[in-house]
């Protein structure tokens, strides 16, 4: 990093910004926010800078999404397939690559899944979090203590790559469970989307187990960043925004459904996966192919 770079993210005033997003729709929320943080972000270095590359755009971010499941629900200008939403959906619900875990071999250092529901505490053991919060919930309906954590502070300060994700908040409002969900670092534009769209999926199924609806998400990142590697295609999204009307910009979770069989299919089909999780893959197949 030159002394010049790291004078530019730090001097004077230009210190932090936020935004603060409130939209009905998870698409829209999205894509006002990756635009905020492209307009008002100030210029800082990161860790994965090449040496030519321009310095990232950041901003603290509060995005409050209040009808998470409003269709349309998917963004078209997220830049990944939607049977990648789909594969993500079912890493974060499901852990189907929980068994890729395998630091010493040079292979993942953990999983959301697994930190949320298999976490691990030395000499204490696992801890299944989720159905913690469930559990808590449902005895204290009002409570301000369900809770799941990420971050393993003996293990993750010294890690290659440290969960961005630290912690999921959940309470009942008015008949329904809303989610808050704390980012320490977020990729506005290449991973906010997948992020924000598995997450929800995760505030479903929560809700689904406590018998009530799903409510407002929030999400909030510390750093919510476009990466200057980045620039020149987020310039080609900024085009499709301003080209195409509302209506053109977004997908239903109907359209998407074909595709969402083609990425469980996928990964049915990978070698090494775990009967366990196939058998959880055929069940999610069969409610995506059920008419």
């Amino acid at each position: 990093m030159s002394p010049g770079r790291n004078h530019r993210a730090c001097a004077g005033r230009h210190i932090m910004r936020s935004i603060h997003i409130v939209e009905a729709s998870l698409p829209l929320a999205w894509e006002k926010a990756v635009i905020a943080c492209w307009e008002n972000g100030l210029s800082f270095p990161t860790e994965y800078d090449h040496p030519d590359d321009p310095n990232s755009r950041d901003v603290s971010a509060l995005i409050h999404v209040t009808d998470p499941f409003a269709e349309p629900r998917i963004h078209r200008a997220f830049p990944g397939g939607l049977d990648d939403l789909e594969k993500y959906r079912s890493e974060v619900l499901f852990g189907v690559h929980d068994h890729w875990i395998d630091p010493s071999v040079g292979k993942w250092e953990y999983t959301y899944h697994q930190r949320l529901r298999n976490y691990e505490v030395p000499t204490l053991g696992l801890f299944d979090q989720i159905d913690g919060l469930v559990r808590r919930l449902k005895k204290v309906p009002h409570t301000r203590r369900a809770q799941a954590v990420t971050y393993q502070v003996w293990n993750d300060m010294e890690i290659d790559d440290p969960t961005c994700l630290q912690r999921l908040w959940f309470r009942i409002s008015d008949g329904k469970v809303h989610m808050n969900c704390h980012m320490r670092s977020n990729d506005a534009f290449k991973a906010a989307f997948m992020n924000m769209h598995a997450f929800t999926e995760l505030q479903a199924m929560v809700a689904a187990e406590l018998g009530v609806e799903p409510g407002h998400y929030m999400h909030i990142a510390d750093s919510f960043h476009i990466y200057g590697s980045y620039f020149e295609e987020f310039e080609g999204f900024l085009k499709t925004v301003a080209a195409r009307p509302q209506h053109e910009r977004v997908y239903t979770s109907e359209f998407a459904r074909d595709f969402f069989i083609d990425g469980c299919q996928a990964l049915l089909a990978e070698d090494g996966m775990p009967p366990a999780k196939k058998d959880v893959l055929a069940n999610r197949l069969a409610e995506l192919t059920a008419t």
